[in-house]
C-alpha cells in the first residue's frame, strides 16, 4: 500500500513539473511574438478592439506618455507594448 502512495505522489509531482514546464515555454512564444511586432501593430491590436482611436496628432509625446500608462492598466499591456505603443504615437 505503501509503494502505490508513493508512485501516485512521483506521478503527482512529474506532472506537475511538466505542466509548469508547458505553462514556461508557452510564456516565452508569447513574449516573443510581442518582442516580434512594432508599435503600429501593437497599436492596433490593442487600441481598436475597445474604441476608436485617435491620430497620433490629437495629443502631444508628453500627453502619449500619460494617455499610455492610463491605458495600460484598462488594456492589461507591458510595459514592453505601452513602450513601443507609445513610441510610435510619439513619431
Amino acid at each position: 500500500m505503501k509503494i502505490f502512495q508513493i508512485r501516485k505522489l512521483v506521478i503527482i509531482s512529474i506532472t506537475g513539473l511538466g505542466l509548469m514546464i508547458m505553462v514556461t515555454i508557452i510564456g516565452c512564444k508569447a513574449s516573443q511574438q510581442v518582442s516580434n511586432k512594432s508599435g503600429a501593430q501593437l497599436w492596433a491590436e490593442n487600441c481598436q478592439r475597445c474604441h476608436n482611436t485617435p491620430s497620433p496628432a490629437t495629443f502631444s509625446p508628453e500627453q502619449w506618455e500619460t494617455v499610455g500608462l492610463h491605458m495600460q492598466s484598462r488594456a492589461l499591456i507591458t510595459d514592453e507594448e505601452r513602450t513601443k505603443i507609445v513610441d510610435f504615437l510619439k513619431q
